[in-house]
């Protein structure tokens, strides 16, 4: 039900865009969000997003150099990825939910139901 796209290879201080689309039930009033996952890593938070109002929010590891975006009418959610570093490698994961959470959820990834297939990520010269 959430397909993500947009991953791939890149140098480091470079630029990726990753798209995450909905299907199949609509998730008007709950928050779409980006998780990734290195390997031996936890799955961590890397953004969210709300509505209404479009409220982002994102982890401390990324702000300033990722930007999330989205239309929740069509369910879509981008992640524009600027600046990126070695570290940002990893699998990328779209999570949404049906319903609106308390905002001192949103970055946990126990808040979300739905969660797309991920889509790799690497960073490196």
């Amino acid at each position: 039900q959430l397909q993500a796209s947009g991953g791939g290879l890149v140098q480091p201080g470079g630029s990726l865009r990753l798209s995450c689309t909905a299907s199949g039930r609509t998730f008007n009033g709950g928050p779409m969000a980006w998780f990734r996952q290195a390997p031996g890593k936890e799955r961590e938070f890397v953004a969210a997003i709300r509505w209404p109002g479009s409220h982002t929010y994102y982890s401390d590891s990324v702000k300033g150099r990722f930007t999330i975006s989205g239309d929740n009418a069509k369910n879509t959610v981008h992640l524009q990825m600027n600046s990126l570093k070695p570290d940002d490698t990893a699998v990328y994961f779209c999570a949404a939910n049906r319903q609106s959470i308390i905002l001192s959820m949103i970055r946990r990834k126990e808040a979300y139901g739905y969660w797309g297939q991920g889509t790799q990520v690497t960073v490196s010269s």
